[in-house]
């Protein structure tokens, strides 16, 4: 079911748009990185930034880089349910990219999304990371979703943990040891953003 923006919140304007952050300009890039929707010649992109973090990484608990037709089926997905899945274009290329989905398949979970967000390394330290997750978080909320959920593999993961910090995730608690991968446990941190009137007021979705 799609997911449409609550009556007491207060629609606006989100097309792409540069990011943000002066902190991206430096001397790697003369161009500021667009965030903009992704499209489908950027699934090449962004499955091969994927399969970096899923083979050096324990940002995601995956361990089989996902193939293209995959991620193409995760990302029609994402938008099937009219929800945003977003890339970071610099210069032409795809830098990073960042979606949400339902944070779980049932009905009663969709004003809730887990954020996902990935970078190539070119783009760390830039702040790309944070740019990406405040447009990601501002469509979440036009789509009606009410909160953003972080399930962040690794408590050592600072990088991840900061930026969702930046934009206002709250640490909401820890899930020990409960993932194997590189030959060590390792930790779950959940984090939480809630978006527009939260729980202030009834959702409204088309057709519920």
């Amino acid at each position: 079911m799609a997911t449409r923006p609550a009556n007491c919140c207060k629609a606006a304007d989100y097309s792409p748009r540069p990011c943000p952050s002066a902190t991206c300009l430096t001397h790697h890039s003369i161009h500021m990185p667009l965030i903009r929707p992704s499209r489908p010649p950027d699934l090449a992109a962004i499955t091969a930034i994927y399969a970096q973090h899923v083979l050096h990484s324990t940002g995601t608990f995956e361990t089989e880089p996902p193939t293209l037709a995959e991620m193409t089926a995760r990302r029609d997905d994402v938008l099937t349910k009219q929800l945003p899945f977003l890339v970071a274009e610099d210069a032409g290329k795809i830098i990073g990219f960042a979606y949400c989905n339902w944070f779980k398949a049932r009905l009663a979970y969709r004003y809730s999304a887990e954020d996902s967000i990935y970078l190539s390394p070119e783009a760390q330290n830039r702040g790309v990371g944070r740019a990406l997750l405040t447009e990601l978080a501002a469509r979440a909320e036009a789509a009606g979703v009410r909160k953003l959920i972080a399930v962040i593999g690794d408590s050592a993961n600072a990088g991840s943990i900061g930026v969702h910090r930046s934009v206002g995730f709250e640490q909401v608690g820890m899930l020990t040891s409960c993932g194997w991968k590189f030959d060590r446990w390792l930790d779950v941190v959940l984090m939480e953003k809630v978006l527009g009137a939260g729980d202030q007021c009834p959702p409204h979705a088309l057709g519920v």
